[in-house]
């Protein structure tokens, strides 16, 4: 089968992948699990690049096994064994290392939780399975990327003193068989190093159900790690105060606001939920947003994206004419098709809402009836055939709305928990909108846009907060923190690169001189004058968090440029 890239970044086969059916039963799913291998392409250090892994086989229930033989001849055997205890959370938790090790699950009553290759001896413990999974996947992965980085287009100067300082044989790694090359890592005192590679990009809180099981291979493919959905107590002040209600954006009527579940922290750079409860600082998933994103990639040949932006009251209009401005200055280099709305009644809303849209911006009112128009209100759940990819619903208690659009056919959205000032709705709707167009995932675009204000944790993302638009899937999403040192005219700069797809891949760093390639997602550190900032920022569109505040670089070169200025590059 031949590759492309799909809506939201994602690579995606021409076909859909093939379908296996188990019992439902714990053995069931730990054998599904087993053939989610057939997604790799190569079982060598090269099945770190994402481009050689495919989805892996979607899952069915039925009351034999069933697998086809497309997807049994593609399981590898790699005489590595993942032995469980039977648990749906132990299988869930350990599927993300199984699958990357092609490794073959099986459950047992009285098992303890182990990880094996029989041949060359590897009997390692996987006590606390959420703890000790991530530890041997990001082992195992990165140094899988060391390897093949240096016995391809040669590494780095950091992934040389990487791997000299753990006194590895890349040449030999690379040769050898799947069991032996775990037994090497698993030796090599991979802690010297462990603070010098990326953070994992992706962490998943689910509930270990069989219906989610069905969207484990989602998530496989995204090499997402999978923790159980445990919650710990807010502290008051992760809530915001609501003494301001008379100040909030808001229609006439109750608001449908939530109450929020806070995660135990777990690892991941962007964290999702797919569980019960509403998260703070974690987006929403809902398995429907993964079947969702199949319907709209089998259509994904389009000449350009349609975008709508809906006002829906002329109270609103400075943001409406703000991100208006955005989408339709992007449309000169990207192919965007937008349309501008304005106070439309619920049967115009309803087109907008059931005809196809890469994504829609509504700014307006919410209440517990949905969205306000000029002659009454829409609620989502009532609408059939919704047709919306992604979404952003800026209006006060938008989630539930959200959540309909998701449960009806789309993605993902930004959506608020509850009411927002409208002043600083604007601030974050036009972040947001131009965050997105420079091709960053809805959840990290509105993480980094909630920094416009100070009641940001009034803002979610329901769906796959994964998701991209399509027409951005070759940008850069990098982003760099900025903060003074030293009296303040020399900065710290610390430069992420925040690709989903690059996870794994190697990436240049814009703001140094040479692009200096690193695994991407590994911050790069350097102090530089205000004056070589100043210079410097201007060459990348790019979000810059300069002392914790949300700018722009060509806005924060502005703010670091001295009086008087004699700009050089740096190196």
């Amino acid at each position: 089968m031949t590759k492309r890239q799909s809506p939201g970044g994602r690579r995606v086969t021409e076909s859909a992948p093939d379908t296996i059916t188990v019992p439902r039963s714990i053995a069931g799913v730990a054998a599904s699990i087993t053939h989610a291998g057939a997604a790799h392409e190569t079982m060598g250090p090269a099945r770190s690049l994402q481009s050689n892994r495919q989805r892996p086989p979607a899952v069915a229930f039925g009351d034999t096994y069933s697998i086809p033989d497309a997807v049994a001849n593609a399981t590898p055997a790699t005489g590595i064994e993942v032995r469980l205890p039977s648990s749906l959370r132990s299988v869930f938790v350990t599927a993300p290392l199984a699958f990357y090790l092609g490794a073959t699950v099986t459950v047992a009553p009285d098992a303890g939780p182990v990880l094996r290759a029989p041949d060359h001896g590897v009997v390692w413990p996987l006590d606390d399975p959420p703890t000790a999974v991530p530890a041997v996947l990001s082992r195992v992965f990165w140094l899988d990327c060391l390897v093949r980085e240096a016995t391809t287009d040669g590494p780095s100067a950091t992934e040389t003193a990487l791997l000299d300082d753990l006194d590895l044989d890349p040449a030999r790694l690379a040769a050898a068989s799947p069991a032996g090359r775990l037994a090497a890592y698993l030796e090599t005192p991979f802690e010297r190093v462990a603070d010098r590679v990326p953070d994992w990009h992706l962490g998943m809180h689910v509930a270990p159900t069989y219906e989610h099981a069905t969207t484990l291979p989602y998530l496989l493919d995204r090499l997402a790690l999978v923790f159980p959905p445990e919650t710990a107590s807010l502290e008051r002040q992760e809530l915001v105060s609501r003494s301001l209600d008379d100040f909030y954006r808001g229609a006439p009527g109750p608001v449908a606001s939530v109450e929020m579940v806070d995660p135990v922290d777990r690892p991941g750079r962007m964290q999702g939920w797919l569980a019960d409860g509403i998260p703070v600082d974690a987006f929403k998933s809902h398995p429907a947003s993964y079947r969702n994103h199949d319907e709209y990639q089998r259509d994904a040949d389009r000449d350009a994206i349609s975008v709508a932006v809906v006002l829906n009251d002329r109270d609103m209009a400075g943001e409406h004419d703000a991100v208006a401005d955005i989408y339709e200055s992007r449309a000169g280099d990207l192919p965007i098709d937008v349309t501008l709305h304005e106070r439309l009644t619920r049967t115009e809303l309803t087109e907008v809402l059931t005809t196809h849209h890469e994504f829609v911006h509504y700014i307006g009112h919410c209440a517990v009836d949905g969205l306000r128009c000029a002659d009454g209100h829409v609620s989502v759940a009532d609408l059939p055939a919704l047709n919306v990819e992604t979404f952003f619903l800026n209006a006060c208690g938008s989630f539930h709305e959200g959540l309909a659009l998701v449960e009806g056919g789309s993605v993902a959205g930004a959506v608020t928990l509850r009411k927002v000032l409208d002043a600083q709705a604007a601030k974050v709707g036009t972040a947001f909108a131009r965050l997105l167009l420079a091709g960053f995932p809805i959840a990290l675009a509105l993480r980094l846009a909630r920094r416009r204000i100070r009641m940001g944790k009034d803002y979610a993302v329901v769906g796959d907060g994964t998701q991209t638009l399509a027409v951005t899937d070759d940008r850069e999403t990098g982003v760099a923190h900025v903060d003074a040192v030293d009296g303040g005219d020399q900065y710290r700069v610390a430069w992420t690169d925040h690709s989903m797809a690059n996870h794994g891949g190697g990436t240049p760093t814009p703001l140094l001189a040479g692009g200096n390639r690193r695994l991407g997602g590994n911050q790069v550190t350097f102090t530089a004058s205000a004056t070589e900032l100043a210079r410097t920022l201007p060459r990348v569109d790019a979000p810059v968090v300069l002392d914790g505040q949300f700018y722009w670089a060509d806005e924060a070169a502005a703010v670091v440029r001295p009086a008087q200025q004699n700009c050089g590059d740096f190196d």
